[in-house]
């Protein structure tokens, strides 16, 4: 199946609909181009069972992945995008990207707090001002990605470039090698 026939098959959200789909917060910042906001079936949206259903490969889906870190004796939050085909490379290159002194897998609880989002619908959109968004260079590699809307019930579908060109991205090499 061709990526346009994909898009065909999705149910997209128009822009003027995205309030009544989204997080508010989501919706404010969102790049005006390049995004497609479509919906997904709630069972369908952990990442193996959303690629299954709806023919994304895992090296397509974009996991945001919420990171509780200290540094110089202070507490922070910081958001990492990585492929659903790779693993994070935790102790060694996040905690390095962060210059972080700990870090560690941010509470289910904690997640869902401070981003305002649905837990696995967790988006590098519309997260607090204050957190850093790391985006695994591999993501940049591909042609385009789905992530989170912030909601289990939709998905965005960008370019990675519309990434780099977010003031709020940083471009890092965080997954591991693969075998």
């Amino acid at each position: 199946m061709h990526s346009h026939e994909l898009v065909q098959q999705l149910d997209i959200v128009a822009a003027e609909h995205l309030a009544a789909h989204l997080p508010t917060h989501v919706v404010e910042q969102l790049p005006a181009q390049g995004i497609t906001v479509f919906t997904v079936a709630d069972d369908a949206s952990d990442t193996a069972e959303f690629s299954a259903r709806y023919g994304f490969g895992l090296e397509d889906c974009a996991n945001t992945i919420v990171i509780r870190y200290k540094k110089e004796g202070a507490e922070h939050y910081a958001a990492l995008v990585s492929l659903g085909s790779l693993r994070l490379d935790i102790n060694g290159a996040v905690k390095a990207a962060l210059g972080a002194q700990r870090l560690s897998f941010a509470r289910r609880e904690a997640a869902v707090e401070h981003s305002g989002m649905e837990f696995g619908g967790i988006t590098a959109f519309g997260l607090p001002a204050g957190w850093r968004i790391l985006v695994d260079a591999a993501v940049m590699q591909r042609t385009q990605i789905v992530m989170g809307a912030g909601v289990r019930a939709a998905k965005l579908l960008l370019a990675p470039e519309v990434l780099r060109q977010w003031p709020r991205c940083e471009v890092a090499s965080l997954t591991l090698p693969t075998e």
